[in-house]
């Protein structure tokens, strides 16, 4: 199994358990991915604080 077989079966998991229903037939992984996130509401961005970490060891959004 490749990698776009595993994102696909993943993705379609989370649809079933988000709509109750099996996703679309001809919708590849990257599709049901995106209609998944285009419902969820805008967050904004929170940086992570940690003592754990310096700030070189966290990557911020490009």
């Amino acid at each position: 199994m490749g990698r776009e077989d595993r994102i696909r079966e993943e993705a379609a998991a989370l649809w079933r358990e988000l709509f109750g229903e099996p996703p679309p037939v001809k919708a590849d992984g990257d599709m049901m991915l995106d209609a998944i996130m285009k419902g969820l509401p805008e967050m904004g961005y929170q940086r992570l604080r940690s003592p754990f970490l310096r700030d070189s060891d966290v990557a911020m959004p490009r």
